[in-house]
């Protein structure tokens, strides 16, 4: 099938404005959107410049707006995107050039908000025991993989990037609710800000963005829940 690709562009050492280029090429209906733009960087235009790693929905490098929406090109199926297939850059975020986006102020949130496992008490000889029960508490948000889709798809955070974001939420809501950690309070007053959880106003933008079906806004109203309850 013959595709039509619209590509924004954007080299902000010599445009002074983005663009949009056009391209066509011949792929299968169960190829991906990741394969049509590797088509064009490999045999039409070596100046598209997009970035990817696993190419198998683990590593979230691709994220970008597919047809309007959130989404990984490496899981999105050239069969379901028409003739016309209109790629962007995440929104809100500084363009380094193309569909790669400067990723560091997202990062530097989801370091705010301490994701790691905070406990002060010996380690055990072999590792911290846990219940499936007690594991089943948090599994939801273990499987985040930092795509930035939700909080990029946030009107929230379109408003203000002051926000700190569903992302870092979710990786907080993974160790406040880990029954081996004792940071949970100190995630838990981070959060407690008007840039914070209460920034979140339940659009449900961040559940339909997520590539992992993490149901991002449960999550969030369980920190705000918890903040009421803690502190």
């Amino acid at each position: 099938m013959k595709v039509t690709m619209r590509i924004r562009r954007f080299n902000p050492e010599k445009d002074k404005k983005p663009w949009w280029g056009e391209y066509t090429v011949d792929v299968e209906p169960t190829d991906r959107v990741l394969d049509a733009l590797h088509q064009i960087k490999w045999y039409q235009d070596g100046t598209l410049t997009l970035r990817r790693s696993c190419a198998h929905g683990i590593c979230g490098s691709d994220a970008m707006v597919i047809n309007g929406r959130n989404a990984l090109a490496c899981k999105v199926l050239m069969r379901d995107v028409g003739k016309v297939c209109q790629v962007e850059p995440l929104r809100s975020m500084r363009i380094v050039k193309d569909l790669v986006v400067d990723m560091e102020p997202f990062f530097a949130k989801y370091r705010a908000v301490l994701p790691y496992l905070i406990n002060e008490e010996e380690p055990p000889e072999k590792e911290r025991l846990q219940s499936p029960e007690a594991r089943e508490r948090f599994d939801d948000t273990t499987k985040c993989i930092l795509c930035a889709a939700c909080t990029t798809s946030c009107p929230s955070y379109w408003a203000n990037q002051d926000y700190i974001g569903p992302a870092a939420i979710v990786q907080a809501h993974r160790f406040i609710f880990d029954d081996r950690d004792q940071g949970a309070l100190e995630r838990l007053q981070i959060l407690d800000d008007r840039d914070g959880v209460w920034r979140c106003r339940t659009v449900f933008n961040c559940v339909q963005a997520c590539p992992r079906d993490i149901d991002v806004t449960k999550a969030i109203g369980e920190v705000k829940l918890a903040i009421l309850e803690e502190l």
